[in-house]
C-alpha cells in the first residue's frame, strides 16, 4: 500500500520487557463479587452493561471515555480554576494548547464531545444535504440526522472485514467518496466527517497518505473535511509505526500535521486528553466560527466556558500536552496490543490487527449459532460479566439503532464485543484477569442462547435497552 507496513497476525518480535511511563501515587479499591451477585446485578440492569452500577463491576472497560486517570499537574491545574463566568485565564490557556497542538484558529469549549457535534451539525449541515464518513459514529450520527443530513459510509470495504489485517482500515475510499459528491452536487454534500481512529471499525487508524488525497479530493469539489479528534493521539502512533517517512517524527508533529490537512475538528476531551469531563469544537473558518460562537451560548454556555468549570478547562490543557508525549502513547497503545496478543494467542476471534484504544471481540464468530436478532454483542457482554465482573459494550445491531425512514434495524457487518481501556488506569496484571475471562466464556461459547430486546428507546437505544435470555 505504497509504503505502508502490512501488520499480520500475532506478530512477535524479541524485545526487552516495558513498563508504564508513570508511578502509581493513589488508589481506589475494587469490590470483586459473587457469580450469585452478578447474576442478580445483571437482571436488575436487565442485560445491559450501562445499566449496571460500578460499585458491582470489578473491572470496567465499557469505556474509554472519562474514565482515564488524571496526573499531578492536572488536580494541580484544579486548584488554580478561574470560576469567573466570562473570560477565565482557563479558557485562554486551553485555547493557546489547542492552536499549539492542533493548529486550529477559532475554538469553543463544550461539555464533551457530543455538545460538539451537535454544534456543528446546527451550523454546517443543511436538511437533505449529505454527510460522507468513514463508518458512522453513534452520537455522531444522530446529531447529522437530527439537523437534516444523511450519512453516507465511505470507509474501505477492509473495514467491514475484522479478519482483514490492512494497516489502516480507517481510510477513506475515494472512489466512494467522489460518488457520492458527485451524486449531492455542489450543494448536495455537507462536510466529510472524518474519525482518526474509527471506533466502530474496533480502533482502526487512517493513513497521512490517505488523508492528501481526500483533502485534495474535497478541494476540488469545494467539500470542507472536518475530524472527529478523540482518539487522533492513538492514529498518529500508527501513522508513526507503519507509514513511510514518519518513523523519526514525532506524536506531535504527526497530529500537527495531520490537522492541518483539515478545516476544523471536535473533540471528545474524556478520551485522548485525560480529563473526566470535556471537549471542544475548533474550526479555521472565521464566518463558520461566528456561528459556532453564537449557538453555543444557547446550548452549552458562555463561547468562554461552554459548559465548563474553569478547572476542567485547566486539566484539559494540561492533558492535552501530556496526551502527545511519545513514551504515554506507546504506554496506552502497548496495553491495548498486550491484551491483544493474549487474547490472538488464545484463538479468540477478534478485530484485527488489534486498534488503539480497546480490544474488539467478534461476536458473530463467538457465537455463530446465534442469528443477530439474538443481539451476539449483547449477549457476550453480559455473559463477560457474569464470568469475572468485567463490564464491556456492545458494538453491533443494537448500537446501530433502526434506519429513522423504513423504522428497520441498521444491520452493520460487524457485531462487536468492545472492551475500552481506560488510560493510567489498570496494570498488566489486571489484563491478564481480562484475557482468562475472556477465554473461560469463549469455552462456554455454545451454550449462549441469545437475548430479546424488552424495552426500546427511541434514541440512542444501546444507552438505555432492556434485554431479557431467550426462552426464559
Amino acid at each position: 500500500m505504497g509504503g505502508e507496513t502490512p501488520v499480520t497476525a500475532g506478530q512477535q518480535q524479541h524485545r526487552r520487557s516495558w513498563a508504564e511511563p508513570w508511578k502509581v501515587k493513589m488508589v481506589e479499591p475494587l469490590r470483586m463479587t459473587t457469580r450469585e451477585q452478578r447474576e442478580s446485578a445483571l437482571g436488575e440492569a436487565g442485560y445491559n452493561t450501562f445499566l449496571l452500577r460500578s460499585d458491582d463491576v470489578y473491572i470496567d472497560l465499557l469505556t474509554d471515555s472519562g474514565t482515564n486517570a488524571m496526573s499531578d499537574r492536572q488536580w494541580a491545574a484544579l486548584m488554580l480554576g478561574d470560576e469567573a463566568y466570562a473570560g477565565s485565564r482557563n479558557f485562554y490557556e486551553l485555547e493557546a494548547a489547542i492552536l499549539e497542538v492542533y493548529g486550529f484558529a477559532h475554538m469553543v469549549p463544550t461539555h464533551q464531545g457530543r455538545g460538539a457535534e451537535h454544534l456543528l451539525s446546527q451550523c454546517a449541515i443543511k436538511p437533505g444535504q449529505l454527510v460522507p464518513g468513514n463508518m458512522y459514529f453513534t452520537t455522531t450520527r444522530e446529531h447529522q440526522e437530527r439537523a437534516g443530513g444523511v450519512f453516507v459510509d465511505v470507509i474501505v470495504d477492509q473495514a467491514h472485514d475484522p479478519e482483514n489485517l490492512d494497516p489502516f482500515k480507517g481510510n477513506v475510499d475515494l472512489s466512494k467518496l467522489e460518488e457520492v459528491i458527485l451524486r449531492g452536487g455542489p450543494q448536495g454534500v455537507a462536510y466529510l466527517s472524518l474519525a482518526a481512529t474509527v471506533n466502530m471499525a474496533g480502533g482502526q487508524p487512517v493513513s497521512m497518505r490517505n488523508l492528501r488525497e481526500v483533502r485534495e479530493l474535497c478541494r476540488r469539489h469545494g467539500v470542507p473535511v472536518y475530524l472527529d479528534a478523540t482518539r487522533l493521539v492513538e492514529n498518529a502512533l500508527f501513522i508513526q509505526e507503519r507509514e513511510e517517512g514518519y518513523r523519526d517524527r514525532s506524536i506531535a508533529e504527526i497530529v500537527l500535521e495531520f490537522c492541518s490537512l483539515t478545516d476544523g475538528a471536535w473533540m471528545s476531551a474524556k478520551k485522548d486528553s485525560l480529563v473526566n469531563i470535556g471537549g471542544w469544537l475548533a474550526v479555521n473558518d472565521e464566518g463558520l466560527f461566528e456561528e459556532i460562537r453564537n449557538l453555543v451560548i444557547v446550548f452549552e454556555g458562555l463561547h468562554t466556558y461552554g459548559g465548563l468549570a474553569g478547572r476542567d478547562m485547566a486539566a484539559m490543557a494540561v492533558g492535552i500536552k501530556e496526551s502527545i508525549q511519545d513514551d504515554h502513547v506507546r504506554s496506552r497503545v502497548g496495553q491495548v496490543r498486550y491484551l491483544g496478543e493474549l487474547l490472538l494467542g488464545a484463538g479468540i476471534p477478534m478485530v484485527k490487527p488489534v486498534g488503539g484504544h480497546g480490544v474488539f471481540l467478534d461476536a458473530s464468530r463467538f457465537y455463530p449459532h446465534l442469528p443477530q436478532d439474538a443481539f451476539p454483542a449483547q449477549t457476550l457482554a453480559a455473559e463477560l460479566y457474569l464470568d469475572s465482573g468485567i463490564r464491556g459494550m456492545e458494538r453491533g445491531i443494537v448500537s446501530a439503532g433502526r434506519d429513522p425512514k423504513t423504522g428497520e434495524h441498521h444491520r452493520p457487518r460487524l457485531e462487536l464485543t468492545r472492551l475500552a481501556i481506560p488510560r493510567r488506569v489498570y496494570t498488566q496484571a489486571h489484563m491478564d484477569v481480562v484475557a482468562e475471562s475472556v477465554e473461560a466464556v469463549y469455552a462456554r461459547r455454545s451454550e449462549a442462547s441469545g437475548l430479546v430486546m424488552t424495552h426500546e428507546p427511541r434514541y440512542l437505544r444501546f444507552f438505555q435497552a432492556r434485554f431479557e435470555p431467550r426462552g426464559s
